[in-house]
């Protein structure tokens, strides 16, 4: 089970952040601020972190520079009710992963957490062998050849769960973002242009569509 942590000086917010997270089938611990944060890492191990910008003592963005200066693979999901853009930029800035602001939908916590852990649990490993094809995400080549970046993740994605579908919300989100507002049409181009850059016959794997879900990368034999 995943743990998380909540770093927020409300209470009330802790409460309900800790609800969420507990429905979703998430183990949490609380944290009051930065510095109590830093401690709580100290002691225990995390797989993400939930942070409030506007916190006493150490504020949201001092802490996420601290988190990714010590903690480089934990994920940082900013909660705060500052939604301008300045203030999201300072915060990716500052080496938070996403941004969701107050007020939030439990729903939309629980979705942005999830693809999180998703993006972080493919990305420990970064090089992914499927078939002929090596993924290189530190060069962001395959096989040693550059492709177009978008398809790039895709393609790692995919292949960073062979045999399992992937829906196709789940990919839209986790290649062009949680608040992508293109044509969904854009993600079955990427998938066709994938289909004839790495045919089955010489790669050794296939991009299946799963009709009414998403698509699922199989090793052919």
């Amino acid at each position: 089970m995943s743990k998380i942590l909540i770093v927020d000086d409300d209470p009330n917010i802790r409460e309900l952040v800790r609800a969420v997270l507990t429905y979703g089938g998430f183990e949490t611990r609380e944290a009051t601020d930065g510095r109590d944060a830093l401690v709580k890492m100290a002691e225990e191990r995390f797989s993400l972190c939930i942070v409030d910008v506007m916190m006493p003592h150490m504020d949201g963005y001092e802490l996420s520079r601290n988190l990714r200066k010590y903690y480089e693979q934990l994920p940082v999901l900013l909660l705060t009710a500052k939604g301008e853009l300045p203030s999201k930029v300072k915060g990716f800035e500052a080496g938070a992963d996403d941004y969701l602001t107050k007020p939030f939908e439990g729903a939309e916590l629980l979705l942005r957490v999830r693809a999180l852990l998703r993006r972080y649990n493919i990305e420990a490993s970064q090089v992914v062998s499927v078939g002929s094809v090596t993924i290189d995400r530190n060069r962001y080549t395959v096989n040693g050849e550059d492709i177009p970046r978008k398809e790039f993740e895709l393609l790692f994605r995919l292949a960073g769960l062979p045999g399992r579908t992937l829906s196709r919300d789940t990919l839209i989100e986790d290649v062009w973002g949680y608040d992508f507002d293109g044509n969904e049409r854009t993600l079955d181009v990427h998938i066709g242009r994938l289909r004839g850059r790495f045919p089955s016959e010489t790669s050794g794997f296939r991009i299946a569509t799963v009709r009414g879900l998403g698509y699922r990368l199989e090793v052919v034999a």
